[in-house]
């Protein structure tokens, strides 16, 4: 069953938390993708996943190459040519309840100490759950995440 998962990030930076949930999301089997707003900002992450410890290795490529349809991890502004199971979201990009509906996990990863990222989520939150889709809210505050609400679950 498809499913929004609100991450509100108050100790980590969101490629702090993409480091950790990826191998989650990985030891599933799943394919990933991961949709930012900012082209740099992806480039940059990119650049942090190839240089991560080769014993935690996470392959991956930039979207708009020859094999996005084949990467494990497909980074970029959509982020779906590899119709990955779990689509994790950064920077405020888009989603949609079509987005949700498509993959087994949505996870909008979102700075708590940024209003309007903190406004957004919520609204985005409502607009989810309005339509019926499941969605879980996750937070961090006590130092590991914990989730603090569900609904349509």
């Amino acid at each position: 069953m498809p499913e929004a998962a609100f991450y509100h990030l108050t100790r980590q930076r969101p490629e702090e938390a993409l480091l950790e949930l990826i191998p989650r999301a990985r030891g599933r089997g799943w394919r990933l993708g991961i949709r930012g707003g900012d082209a740099e900002r992806l480039k940059w992450l990119d650049e942090k996943l190839w240089l991560g410890p080769k014993e935690s290795f996470l392959p991956h490529g930039l979207e708009g190459g020859d094999h996005d349809a084949r990467q494990p991890i497909l980074l970029g502004p959509q982020a779906v040519a590899n119709e990955p199971h779990c689509l994790f979201v950064i920077d405020g990009a888009a989603v949609s309840g079509d987005d949700v509906a498509a993959r087994d996990r949505v996870a909008i990863l979102f700075d708590g100490g940024d209003e309007r990222a903190v406004s957004d989520a919520r609204a985005l939150w409502s607009a989810l759950t309005g339509a019926g889709l499941p969605a879980r809210y996750w937070s961090q505050e006590s130092g590991r995440w914990e989730m603090k609400r569900e609904t349509n679950v």
